[in-house]
């Protein structure tokens, strides 16, 4: 019986280090330098994802996208959103009403005079966009608005 005992223990220390290894391959960090960003990412790529910088609005990239499938970081290809998250705000950017657990970070800012909430990508830092309460009431309530450039889009398969 204690041999058996022995053996579980053995056996569930294995699978839990299996699973913390597995999530930290999920979650790792991407960490490279300005110029290493900026052989990657296109000009304007770089500007809102590393610099900040806002799409103008309107109705081009995936603004209007309704496609089922997933939406990655342009800068580190981890995923951030389902498409079933995706809804039409009119807002002028893609708008998400959740993001992928753990894929998300939120940043308090106050720059331009206002208050907001930053949401960068949680592996590289890269600017997505701002989160805002006003999103859909029959969901989450919030609302994701992301810029179309830090963002890719793959087709679900099915």
């Amino acid at each position: 019986m204690k041999r058996l005992t022995i053996i579980l223990i053995i056996i569930l220390t294995f699978n839990f280090s299996l699973k913390a290894q597995e999530k930290d391959k999920m979650n790792k960090k991407v960490t490279k330098s300005d110029k290493e960003w900026k052989t990657i990412l296109t000009p304007k790529q770089y500007y809102i994802l590393r610099e900040k910088g806002t799409d103008n609005p309107g109705d081009f990239g995936y603004t209007n996208n309704f496609e089922k499938g997933t939406y990655y970081c342009a800068a580190c290809d981890i995923q951030l959103f389902e498409s079933d998250s995706k809804y039409q705000s009119h807002c002028g950017w893609p708008s998400f009403d959740d993001a992928i657990e753990g894929k998300v970070t939120y940043i308090s800012d106050t720059s331009h005079g206002m208050i907001r909430t930053e949401i960068i990508c949680t592996s590289c830092g890269g600017h997505l966009g701002h989160i805002f309460d006003d999103g859909p009431k029959e969901t989450t309530g919030k609302r994701y608005c992301v810029n179309s450039t830090s963002i890719r889009f793959e087709k679900s398969k099915k």
